[in-house]
């Protein structure tokens, strides 16, 4: 039995959660084959999935079109989706082939309307993985609601679609079921991975999250915020984690706040690690106000402009955000085991 996974290359969200999900297939069944079809970074595979899952590089949708972390261009961002779709009958044509080349049984979409395509011509389930659908975002956008209506159309033969909470789209879907979160939980004590790191149990730790763009900080202003430390791409090195046999949930579970733009990845990884969040804007993109309206619900988490981000005035923000209490909600983050038994009975 082979399950083909379709990722979108759109940041690291859509690949952490999906493989969260894999890796719940392959612990649950071994004798069950996953290849993932995605542009992602090989090293996210290489660090965190079963060694099992096969991963086979392509270009399978064009999301959004990032000018850097926190601004994006919409008029781009619908031009190389439209490109994109020009030759959309010869790319599901190749993935026909290719699913049966593979002999798969089931293909897992998160969320490109071409696995859905492929899927639907070669006459096996195609099954919606998500919390957005791309139609849903790109109708948000001046001129958009041509491509929004076109990646509709596709989506709505999907057979069945899993869906994560903070939700935006499905529409054009008939079968919907929901989860709950599909998170990146650490397994390692707190104080292990901060010994380890060379952090005190009792300080306060900040890190900085903003995905392969990065943002330019003011650092000699974060150097000066007073009892906290900030973890940055210029003040810590990631790569380290590996050589510990940390993830980065673990470091996420280790520190107090993530400064961030919201994500559905970075958002429920603090959720199920118990870390506030204090977010900035990132741009018009529709997700962001679905997440900003429910996060209140499950972490703590504050608002902070560009302003005070890019020079460096945390202080208040972050002293803010330990003061606050407990959120009324704590969701169950089991989704990636609920989503594996519910694929697992489709094949």
């Amino acid at each position: 039995m082979l399950i083909v996974f379709y990722i979108s290359g759109h940041g690291f969200g859509h690949a952490s959660r999906s493989i969260e999900v894999i890796n719940a297939l392959v612990d649950r069944r071994p004798d069950v084959e996953v290849v993932a079809r995605t542009q992602v970074a090989p090293w996210l595979f290489e660090r965190t999935a079963r060694p099992e899952v096969r991963l086979e590089p392509l270009a399978c949708d064009t999301g959004v079109v990032q000018i850097d972390s926190l601004h994006l261009d919409a008029p781009q961002t619908l031009q190389r989706a439209r490109a994109f779709m020009q030759d959309f009958p010869a790319r599901v044509a190749t993935e026909s082939a290719r699913l049966r080349d593979l002999s798969a049984s089931l293909v897992v979409s998160d969320i490109p309307a071409l696995g859905i395509a492929a899927a639907t011509a070669v006459g096996i389930p195609a099954v919606a993985f998500g919390n957005f659908t791309w139609d849903w975002i790109y109708a948000g956008y001046e001129t958009g609601e041509d491509l929004a209506a076109t990646l509709g159309e596709i989506y709505r033969h999907t057979t069945r679609a899993l869906r994560l909470p903070m939700w935006g789209g499905f529409s054009t879907m008939t079968d919907v079921r929901d989860l709950p979160f599909v998170a990146r939980r650490s397994t390692i004590d707190r104080d292990r991975v901060r010994r380890t790191l060379g952090f005190t149990a009792t300080e306060h730790i900040a890190l900085v999250s903003f995905g392969g763009y990065g943002v330019h900080l003011d650092q000699a202003a974060l150097s000066a915020v007073d009892g906290w430390r900030i973890l940055s791409p210029e003040t810590f090195d990631e790569s380290s984690l590996c050589d510990h046999g940390f993830r980065y949930e673990d470091l996420v579970g280790a520190v107090d706040v993530v400064v961030t733009k919201p994500g559905y990845g970075i958002v429920s990884e603090c959720l199920a690690n118990r870390t506030a969040l204090l977010y900035t804007s990132r741009g018009k993109f529709a997700e962001y106000d679905v997440l900003v309206s429910a996060m209140p619900r499950f972490l703590r988490c504050a608002f902070i402009g560009h302003d005070d981000l890019f020079a460096g005035r945390w202080q208040q923000h972050l002293d803010a955000i330990l003061d606050q209490p407990a959120p009324p909600d704590r969701p169950a983050t089991n989704g990636a085991d609920v989503a594996a038994s519910a694929l697992l009975e489709m094949v």
